[in-house]
């Protein structure tokens, strides 16, 4: 059955973010990662975490150059933190990120794959 999403990869998105503790969760934006194939067949998106917090850059880490433009408050960072969650808890497509920044996501997201 194919599906037709509001999101597609590359879009930043408000999310209710559960704790990796599994208690609890946090409004928090995130990128799409996921893209239209699995959409069409899923009622999931896998998105990377953001975070605002720019001071310490981890393996997998990605600082976002034009983040105003992805619909961000502050300058920002996506990181290696990776979930796939239901499409029901978007809140709200925030923006897109650019070309530029989602490629270096690629690129610095496969680093932790080993890819």
């Amino acid at each position: 059955m194919l599906r037709m999403t509001l999101y597609k990869q590359g879009d930043v998105a408000l999310v209710n973010f559960g704790f990796s503790e599994g208690r609890g969760f946090k409004k928090r934006p995130t990128l799409i990662i996921s893209g239209e194939d699995y959409h069409k067949s899923r009622q999931e998106v896998i998105v990377l975490a953001i975070t605002s917090n720019t001071s310490r850059v981890l393996l997998g880490d990605t600082k976002i150059t034009q983040w105003k433009k992805a619909g961000l408050l502050y300058s920002s960072l996506v990181t290696g933190i990776v979930r796939t969650i239901k499409m029901s808890v978007i809140l709200r497509k925030l923006g897109a990120i650019s070309n530029q920044d989602f490629q270096e996501v690629q690129k610095n997201f496969r680093s932790c794959l080993n890819f």
